[in-house]
C-alpha cells in the first residue's frame, strides 16, 4: 500500500533519512517540514493519508511537534498520526491515546527508525488505524503497574505487553513460540485477573489495556 505522507522534524539530516526509508517503502513524502507551524500548514494544504512528526521541534523546541499532532488530530479526527521521540516520555502516549479516536495513533522511540523494516511496518499499522506503542514505553507503563500485576504469572506479563503494543493473537503465539490457543488462554487468565473487560477488536484492545496501565 502506497501512502501519502507529511514529514515533520528539525534535524535535517534526520528528516532526510525519514523520506529515503518511507520513499523505499513505496510512500510518497508530499510535504517535509522542520517546524510545527509548516507541518500544520503542510497537512491542511495536502490532506496526507499519515503524518509522521518529531515531538520536540521549532518554534519552543519544546512539544511542539505533539501540540501540532494534537491540533491536527482535532481537527481531523480520522488523521493517524506517528509521533517520533528522542526520550521515553509516558505522557507523549496519553496525549495522542486520550482524544478517543478509533484512528491509528503511534508513539515510537527514534533508536526505532534504524531497523527500517520495523519502522516502516509500524507507518503501515498506524496508517491502517491501529496502535502502536513503543515496546520500551510499554515496559516502563508495566512497572508502574508492579503491584496488580503480581497475579500474572512471567508468561502473562508477556503476553499483556505485546498486547500493548498493539500485537495480535497469532503475532503474539509467533513471538513467544507457543501456541494460538495457549495465547488465548493467558489472555482469558489476563482478563479474569485484572478485571479487565475487552471486546476484542484490535485497536480497542490495545487502548483497554494500555488505559488499565497508566490508570
Amino acid at each position: 500500500m502506497s501512502l501519502t505522507v507529511v514529514v515533520a522534524e528539525d534535524s535535517v539530516l534526520m528528516r532526510d533519512g525519514l523520506v529515503s526509508v518511507l520513499t523505499r517503502f513505496g510512500h510518497r513524502v508530499v510535504a517535509g517540514v522542520g517546524d510545527a507551524d509548516a507541518l500544520l500548514a503542510a497537512v491542511r494544504d495536502h490532506g496526507p493519508d499519515i503524518v509522521v512528526t518529531d515531538v520536540r521541534m521549532p518554534p519552543d523546541h519544546t512539544d511542539d511537534g505533539l501540540r501540532a499532532a494534537v491540533t491536527l488530530r482535532r481537527e481531523r479526527p480520522d488523521m493517524p498520526v506517528l509521533v517520533l521521540s528522542q526520550y521515553i516520555e509516558q505522557s507523549y502516549a496519553a496525549h495522542l491515546l486520550d482524544l478517543g479516536s478509533d484512528t491509528g495513533v503511534g508513539y515510537l522511540l527514534k533508536d526505532r527508525v534504524s531497523a527500517v523494516d520495523e519502522f516502516a511496518a509500524a507507518v503501515a499499522q498506524v496508517a491502517a488505524g491501529a496502535t502502536v506503542i513503543d515496546p520500551e514505553v510499554v515496559g516502563q507503563l508495566l512497572n508502574r503497574r508492579r503491584d496488580p500485576l503480581q497475579r500474572l504469572t512471567p508468561r502473562e506479563r508477556e503476553v499483556l505487553a505485546l498486547m500493548a503494543e498493539g500485537r495480535a493473537n497469532p503475532e503474539i503465539a509467533g513471538d513467544l513460540y507457543v501456541t494460538e490457543a495457549a495465547v488465548n488462554k493467558h489472555i482469558g487468565n489476563i482478563l479474569q485477573k485484572l478485571d479487565l473487560r475487552l471486546d476484542g477488536q484490535g485497536h480497542r484492545r490495545v487502548l483497554a489495556v494500555l488505559a488499565y496501565l497508566r490508570a
